[in-house]
Order: C-alpha cells, then structure tokens, then sequence
C-alpha cells in the first residue's frame, strides 16, 4: 500500500483507473451474483433434502443473510487497512471455504455443517454490497449515483442466470457422484475462485489507495477502529439518515417479498406463475439501476430516495386493493423492487457522501451491517404479520416504514432546488 500511496496521478490516469475499476467491480459482481443465484435457490432444497424437515427451509436465507451482516464490518476494516483490492478477494476467498463447506456437509449427511456453511457463505453478499461502495472510491457528486449503480446492475446478470444453473449443476454432481443439489454449490465455488482472480489482478492500482493518495491522506490518517461506524452515526444526523434511508428500504422489500410466495400457493397459484411474479420482482430491482444512478446525481439524492418510497407505498397499496389477485400482486412486485432501487441506489450514495474519506468504509461497513440485519428482523416478523392480519395487514404495516424515510428525507425537495440553483449559478 505505501509504494502506491507514493505513486502520485493526473486527472485523466485518475478518471481511467475509475473506469477500469468500475469494470472490474461489474465483472466480479457478475461471478458474484451467478454464485449467489445459483445457491439460494439450491440451499433451501439441500437443508430439506438432508434433515427431511419442510420447516428447516428457510433457514438458508437466513442464516446467508445473517452471515452477510458478520461480515460486512470485518471486511470494511480490512478495506479500511489494506485497500479494496485484499478486502474483495478475501471475501471471495471465504466465498469458497463456505461453498466447500455445504458440500462437505452434504456428503456427511449433517445439517448442522451445512448451516455453517450457508453462514460463511454469506461473506459473499456481504463482498458484493461492498463492491457497490468501491465503485464510489475515486467519484465525485456528478458521478456517484452513476458508478454505483452500475456496479449494482451488474448484479442483474448473476440473478437471472444463476437460478438457470440447476439442470447443469445436477449433471455435475451426478457425474462426481455427490449428493442431489450439491452440483449448483460447485459452480458457486468455481464463480468465486474466478472472482478472486478478477479483483487480485484487476484492482491495480487499488482505487481506494488512490483515492487516499488523491486527498493528501497518508495510511496512518485513515481511522481502522471497529466501532468508527456507530461513532459516525451518533455524531453525524446526515450519516444517520441515510443509514436509517437503505435499512428501512430494504427491511420493506424484504418483509413483503418473502411472504409473497406463501400468500399466492396458498391462493392457488402455480410454481410456474410465482417463479414469474419473482422475476419481475428482480428485475425491477437492479435492471433500471442505471438509470436511477443517473437521476440520483441530476436531482440528487433525498429526491431520488423519496420516489423509491412512492413506489414501495404504491406496491403496498396495490396488494390492498386486491391481494387474491395474481396479476396485481405482480405488479405490486415489479414496484416493490423498482421503490427498493431507487432507495438502495441513492441512500447508497448518501451513505458514501455523509463522512470523511478516511473514515467512509467504516460507515460503509455500519450500513451494510444494519441493512442486512434489517432485512432478517423483517423477513423474521413477517411470517408472524402475515399470519395474524393477512398479506393486505402486512402491505398496510409496512406503509410506516416508508414514512418514516419519508420523514427523515422531508427536505428533500428544498435540498433539490438549493442543488439544482448552486447547480445553474
């Protein structure tokens, strides 16, 4: 890190070491993505097949997700110490050793490695959360928006196909002969080897590094504390409004997403008509990202946050109107993950913009931690709502959520127009 932090660049080796990096960060969440997509999908069909308990299915998501929030402020700390460049490729190196384990586990029979093994694997999401963050280290606030979101489009590529690698990855394991589902687990391992490969040889220059270099920040300016984070949060009100922004968008879509496969079998639809449903859910989530990051940096940011919680009320709102109808709870879907981009992507970016340099990754870190919390407490109570007031209760519940980002955010259209004046002066 010392001999690149020596290493002193113009403005255009600057602007091309960004764009090499943002590629770069795209590929890895493409390998990144078609691990995870192959993976989830096959993890809840591994846990039943093995422990021959229905109840057990969701533990995959959950412990995945509870394995992404363990890692999301080590892997921050270890950016924050040695640069983007070690931090990505050890995650995906963790990747693997968690992949490895699930196959262990199913070979051995056992549940409960299989479980460690969903737990470690979740240093995957976590690595791919923070991806979206390095794509931010050498922007500035006419751009911020945009390479962000591109690296979180990139995600879209994985998650279409990776639910697609289940034939072939049965062949696999069939023809190594290993256990039924492990085969998706193989092609997860080999995804993340390849992205290990990308992100140790590709992110030279480390863009964090240069960033760094950029300011006139040496290595021993940059604050490495484990609890910098939450320090940040109780001393910043704009680093607490958009912690707060991305964790209650997230713990929406999670809340109502995860109930929405159990409210339509139970109303009768098919596989077919709910694997749909889904799918249009996550295109909505990362296909138009692009375009949200673009409007992010044009209107900025509170506004665009502000539109992504119109469309999650207007998801709610629709399921209200008619939660037995399969092609309005479609819809609400599709709006669901469109309200979640437009928060994601532009809390993101206030997230990076709420500190100082040499203390953003700790706050990066902080909010992926509580985003991906967040995210299980909802997916957790949701069962629980859905029971007790139906799939239009929780729709209904859900609305204070996005009230209260609305709240936090209440300045938004102000801020917008100070921007856009300073903007035309």
């Amino acid at each position: 890190m010392s001999r690149l932090a020596a290493e002193e660049y113009n403005e255009s080796q600057i602007a091309a070491i960004r764009r090499r990096s943002i590629g770069i960060l795209a590929l890895g969440q493409i390998l990144g993505g078609l691990g995870g997509g192959a993976t989830l999908t096959l993890g809840s069909l591994l846990i039943v097949h093995v422990s021959g308990l229905d109840s057990l299915a969701g533990m995959a998501a959950t412990m995945n997700t509870l394995g992404a929030a363990a890692m999301s402020v080590p892997l921050a700390m270890l950016a924050q110490r040695l640069g983007r460049r070690m931090s990505l490729s050890t995650g995906a190196l963790i990747a693997v050793l968690g992949s490895a384990l699930i196959v262990t586990g199913a070979v051995w029979n056992s549940v409960l490695v299989l479980l460690v093994g969903m737990l470690v694997l979740g240093t995957a999401s976590a690595m791919n959360l923070q991806s979206r963050f390095a794509a931010t280290d050498l922007s500035d606030e006419r751009t911020r928006g945009r390479d962000l979101s591109l690296v979180v489009w990139a995600t879209t590529v994985g998650a279409v196909l990776g639910p697609n690698l289940f034939a072939p990855g049965e062949v696999i394991s069939s023809s190594l002969g290993l256990p039924t589902y492990t085969g998706g687990f193989l092609i997860a391992m080999a995804a993340q080897v390849l992205g290990l490969i990308v992100y140790w040889a590709g992110l030279r220059p480390d863009p964090m590094v240069v960033a760094w270099q950029r300011a006139g920040i040496a290595g021993t300016q940059v604050v490495r504390r484990t609890g910098a984070g939450f320090r940040l949060l109780r001393e910043l009100p704009a680093a607490r409004r958009a912690v707060l922004t991305v964790a209650l968008s997230h713990a929406y879509m999670v809340s109502l997403m995860s109930m929405t496969p159990v409210h339509m079998q139970h109303h009768g639809a098919s596989l077919t008509l709910i694997g749909f449903t889904i799918s249009l859910h996550v295109l909505g989530m990362y296909a138009l990202s692009p375009i949200f990051g673009w409007l992010t940096d044009r209107f900025g940011a509170a506004r665009i946050v502000m539109i992504g919680q119109i469309l999650l009320i207007a998801a709610s709102l629709c399921v209200w109107m008619n939660p037995m109808g399969h092609a309005l709870v479609a819809v609400a879907l599709a709006l669901l993950g469109l309200g979640w981009s437009a928060a994601t992507v532009a809390g993101s970016t206030m997230v990076s913009a709420a500190a100082p340099l040499a203390e953003r990754t700790a706050l990066q870190g902080t909010s992926d931690l509580l985003m991906n919390l967040a995210g299980a407490l909802g997916g957790l109570c949701a069962g629980p709502v859905l029971a007790l007031a139906g799939f239009e209760g929780l729709a209904m519940i859900l609305l204070a959520l996005a009230l209260i980002v609305v709240f936090l955010n209440r300045d938004a259209w102000s801020l917008g127009r100070s921007r856009q004046k300073l903007s035309d002066d």
